[in-house]
Parts: structure tokens; C-alpha cells; sequence
């Protein structure tokens, strides 16, 4: 197709970066680009509900595949939607690209209809942010805008007049290779030295690790036995580290589980790798190195006796050579003993009579789900209890996936995020755990699933309320008031939009009704009527918080981690050694 206008080189150099689709909702400024995309070959445009929706889904497409993904708003409110969508994706370091249209040029500073200043709003929730202008800084200015989002895994947004995206191309578009592969962050040979040092010199250490473990399984668990150290992760470094992990001691956090907190605690040394964890409470900020390819996160969370500046499979693989093999497993036993109790502990919360139990247990339905999904199933997760949920009870094998909004906290993001890596990935099986407070929200996009009959499933733990914001309303003593969504059958409500859907009200359904829906082709639904009053705390709160919920008395409060993980927990105590 011979590019004739600014619209059409703008697709045509998204194409040369690979692009399939772009998310978003037509609008009168984005008009000359959505004709453009009409009419060239291997690129469409998803018809999403809410723009939030196709940032969302853009976000979870590039934290996937890690390439890039585009979303489109048009001027105004179309814009203003793409925000909370691209906060998530800037904070999870993806790399996204958004087309913000305009209004007119010539109206611009007028105070026009649906005027606002994208070179503004968007400035916050991007790493680069520019305005064109004009037909002549095409194609170069997209291309810089592409290659800022691939390589600084960030949101890059281009805003641009929809009158100057119908202009004739000023200049050839040519082609350009983009940088995709970056490269490897090794580390100071001084620093090498010194972490080396540190390590051997200390009796008891214990490691932290978040994301940025991804590539380094091996060389942990390396680490792990060469230390005798018990391994604890944050929630985003879960489904790198946990699986085929005899040093295993959960997660620490708001959310966490399992004597993680009580081993960073009592250890000699804690050493993070790949985590830039934001809750620096459950820290002990002190006796503390660090180890991050992005050297401003050094130290930002806790003070550091030392800090590492290099990727962690490098750093791992040049450090492993200059550790003394400690031999003595005390702490770590005495860690994997306590991991175990803790998950012992409350096996029964969610076991004992499970098919008498009514309202259903939301525990029992995230662990029969854990068993039923696919090994290599995608899981997208609602902020909120669903966190809880998902980082108690789904076990990850490096096969499976879990992505969720877990640093921007956006409720509603499971199933636009689904229905990203169900076209990144159509034949293989996603599953969102969505929250009621989180579908209805963004409810709308269960018409985008039936729209383009994704065989997205969509799991409702629907407890009538909100219950992270009751959580969060206990533990500080406030009685809990406006949490409740109402009795609202969404099973129902999929069905007038032409998606199959069942509703659950008995446990004794709960894993017929799920293994149904995961085996059927095309999208499905299941509204679960889950207990309102199961909530969770974590392995440590504080005494105010224990207040609190003194305070807030007359409410089911489940502690610990279960599920699956307490037979990980029971085999990684037989391989402890008997004197």
C-alpha cells in the first residue's frame, strides 16, 4: 500500500515494529489512523469498551510476549481513560506505546470542545511523552517514541492532531530496526569481591527475591544450597522462584505467607535480588545487600551494607565461584520446620467440611482451580482479596503465568488484562480472577470477550463486597461501611451478552462446574458466591492492627498460606537431613 498520508506511515511503521493490533475505542480525532489500520494487512484494531480497558490490555500483551503494544485514545475523555490503564503498565516496566490523539491544531489553546493538554496528562504515567506537530516530523518521531517504550520497558506516548495524521507524509518512511534484545548488566569486578566477602562471612543468610529472578532459577537455587539459605519471595517474584525450590519459605508482604518474614528477620544477612519490594516494613532495614540491574533502585526501600549494580543471573554467575559452601543447614531447617507449621496450621480452614460450608470458601474455590487449569495456563488477577487468593494457592510449575496489577493497585484490571494475553496467545488457556468489585467495574469488556469470542474464562469470586477495602477498614479499627456490592448474579448477566455462564452456590459444584468451563471452547463464565467474611492477614501485623481487629470483632479471619504449597513445604522437610 503506498503510504500517502501521516495516518498511514504512523501504521505502517508500527507494522515494520511488529505490531498486530492496536487496543482502543474509535473517535473522531482518531479517525484518519483507525482507516489507515482498515487498510493494511497483519494489523487490526480491537474494538475495546473503555480506553482504561485497552491500556490495560496493551499492558498484559507486553508483559507477555515483550514486545511492544499499542493502545489509542482519541482527544478528551478518550485520552483521559488511556491514564489508568498506562499507569499500570509504567509501573510494571512494559513496554507500551499509546496514540493519544487531538483536537484540530488550529484550536488548540482555545478552549475547545474536549481540549485538555495530553503533552500534560499523560507526562506522569510515561517515560516519554511528545507532541507532533507537524507531517515533517514523521516517521522519525514515532520511531523514537517505539524504541524509548522497547527500550526502556516503559510507556512511550505520541500525541498528535487528528487533522495532522489526515496530512500528506512530508517525508519517505523508509525502515529502521528496532532494538528489542538489550543488554546484560554485569556487574563490578570490585563489587564481585565485596558481595563474595559479605556472603561467606555471614552465618545465617536468607534470600529475598522478586521479579528480576526470572532468568536465574538455577543459579538461586545454586546460591540457596551453597548458603544454606532459605529463599522467601515478594508477590511479582513468586512465579519465578517458588517451583523446584527445596529452600522455599514463602512470601513476605501484605499478602504473604509461611516463615518468609520471620527468615529475613532472623538471618545474619539478607541478600534481595531482583526486587525493588515497596512495603520497607516488612524489611528489617538493616544487615542488607542488594542486587538490581536499575541502579536507582539501590537502596531506596532499606539502608544496604552493600549494594550490587549488575542483572542477577550475571551477578549470581560470577559470585557463585568465590562462596565458601557453608555446611551447617540450622537456620535453614529450623526455617523450612516453621514454613511448614505455619501452613499446617490452617489446613483446616478451608478443608474441613468444604461441602457443607455455605457461603462457599473462596480458598477452596482458588485451590480446586489451581488444580483444574492448564499447566501452561495465563492467570490475570483483580487487585484485592484475589491477590490473596492467587498468591496462596496458585502453584507455579515455570510454565504458568500469573500477571495482576500488583505495583499500581488498579481495581478491574483481570479481564482487560485477559482478553491482552488471550490475542497475544490465542490458543493457550486464560483464566481472570475477577473480583466483583473488579468486574463490575470494567463490566463492559465482558462484551469485548463475546465481541471477538475470546476463549477468555472468567472465574467471579463474588462476595458481594469489597472485601480489601473491609480488610483494610478492620485492621484500623473502623466498622466496616459502603463495601457492599449487593447480591448480583453475574452468571446471568454473561449470558444476555452471549457468553455461556454458570452460577455456584454449593461447593460440591465448584470443580465440576470450573473443569467445565476451562474444557469448553470459547469464552466462559463462573459466578462463584464466595464467603463475604473470609479475609486474611499477614504472617506479622502489628499491635495496632491487632486492635483493630478487636475493635472490628465478628469477623473470619484466615491467616497462612495453604493449598498445594503444604505438600511442597511437607517433601522440602523430608529432604532435610537426619543426624
Amino acid at each position: 500500500m503506498p503510504v500517502v498520508s501521516v495516518a498511514e506511515q504512523m501504521v505502517a511503521v508500527l507494522r515494520q515494529a511488529g505490531v498486530e493490533r492496536v487496543y482502543g475505542v474509535v473517535g473522531d480525532s482518531l479517525n484518519p489512523v483507525v482507516d489507515a489500520i482498515r487498510r493494511t494487512d497483519g494489523i487490526g484494531w480491537v474494538h475495546v469498551r473503555n480506553e482504561e480497558a485497552g491500556a490495560f490490555a496493551a499492558a498484559a500483551e507486553a508483559e507477555l510476549t515483550g514486545r511492544l503494544a499499542v493502545c489509542a485514545g482519541s482527544c478528551g475523555p478518550g485520552n483521559t481513560h488511556l491514564v489508568q490503564g498506562l499507569y499500570d503498565a509504567q509501573r510494571s516496566g512494559v513496554p507500551v506505546l499509546a496514540l493519544a490523539s487531538h483536537i484540530p491544531s488550529g484550536q488548540i489553546g482555545t478552549g475547545f470542545f474536549q481540549e485538555t493538554h495530553p503533552e500534560r496528562v499523560f507526562t506522569d504515567c510515561s517515560g516519554w511523552c511528545e507532541m507532533l506537530s507537524t507531517a515533517a516530523q514523521m516517521p522519525r518521531l514515532l520511531r523514537i517514541a517505539i524504541q524509548h517504550a522497547l527500550g526502556a520497558r516503559e510507556v512511550s506516548v505520541l500525541a498528535f492532531p487528528g487533522d495532522v495524521a489526515a496530512l500528506s507524509a512530508a517525508a519517505p518512511t523508509g525502515s529502521s530496526h528496532f532494538l528489542t534484545e538489550r543488554a546484560v548488566a554485569a556487574p563490578p569486578w570490585s563489587q564481585v569481591q565485596e558481595l563474595a566477602r559479605v556472603l561467606n562471612a555471614a552465618p545465617r543468610v536468607a534470600l529475598f527475591c522478586g521479579a528480576g529472578v526470572r532468568e536465574a532459577h538455577p543459579e538461586v537455587m545454586e546460591l540457596a544450597a551453597t548458603l544454606c539459605a532459605p529463599v522467601g519471595h515478594s508477590l511479582r517474584g513468586k512465579e519465578w522462584i517458588q517451583y523446584d525450590n527445596p529452600y522455599d519459605v514463602g512470601m513476605s508482604g501484605l499478602l504473604g505467607y509461611g516463615a518468609c518474614h520471620e527468615a529475613l528477620h532472623s538471618a545474619d544477612l539478607v541478600l534481595l535480588l531482583g526486587t525493588d519490594f515497596p512495603y520497607d516494613s516488612f524489611l528489617p532495614q538493616a544487615r542488607t545487600v542488594q542486587v538490581d540491574h536499575d541502579a536507582t533502585r539501590l537502596g531506596r526501600r532499606t539502608a544496604l551494607d552493600l549494594a550490587v549494580h549488575g542483572d542477577v543471573p550475571a551477578t549470581l554467575r560470577a559470585v557463585l565461584p568465590l562462596l565458601e559452601r557453608k555446611t551447617d543447614r540450622t537456620f535453614l531447617d529450623d526455617m523450612l520446620r516453621r514454613h511448614c507449621r505455619a501452613l499446617e496450621d490452617v489446613v483446616g480452614a478451608y478443608t474441613r467440611d468444604i461441602g457443607k460450608h455455605l457461603p462457599i470458601h473462596p480458598e477452596y474455590v482458588a485451590s480446586v482451580l489451581d488444580e483444574v487449569a492448564a499447566e501452561d495456563a495465563v492467570f490475570t488477577v483483580d487487585t484485592g482479596m484475589n491477590n490473596v487468593w492467587a498468591a496462596r494457592y496458585l502453584q507455579p510449575n515455570g510454565r504458568r503465568r500469573v500477571i495482576g496489577s500488583f505495583l499500581h493497585g488498579s481495581m478491574a484490571n483481570a479481564l482487560p488484562h485477559a482478553i491482552g494475553a488471550q490475542l497475544a496467545f490465542p490458543g493457550r488457556q486464560v483464566v481472570a480472577m475477577s473480583g466483583d468489585g473488579g468486574l463490575s467495574m470494567l463490566l463492559g469488556e465482558l462484551l469485548t470477550v463475546a465481541r471477538h469470542r475470546l476463549p477468555v474464562k472468567t472465574v467471579v469470586f463474588n462476595n458481594g463486597a469489597l472485601g480489601m477495602i473491609k480488610l483494610e477498614m478492620l485492621v484500623s479499627g473502623y466498622p466496616e461501611s459502603e463495601v457492599d456490592n449487593g447480591d448480583v448474579d453475574y452468571a446471568g448477566i454473561a449470558r444476555a451478552m452471549g457468553i455461556p455462564a454458570k452460577r455456584v452456590t454449593e461447593p460440591a459444584r465448584v470443580r465440576e462446574v470450573l473443569a467445565e468451563a476451562l474444557e469448553r471452547p470459547g469464552p466462559a463464565l463462573v459466578d462463584v458466591v464466595t464467603d463475604p467474611n473470609a479475609l486474611s492477614v499477614p504472617p506479622h501485623i502489628t499491635a495496632a492492627q491487632l486492635k483493630g481487629f478487636a475493635l472490628a470483632a465478628g469477623r473470619t479471619v484466615l491467616a497462612g498460606g495453604v493449598g498445594r504449597m503444604i505438600d511442597l513445604a511437607r517433601s522440602n522437610l523430608r529432604n532435610i537431613p537426619r543426624p
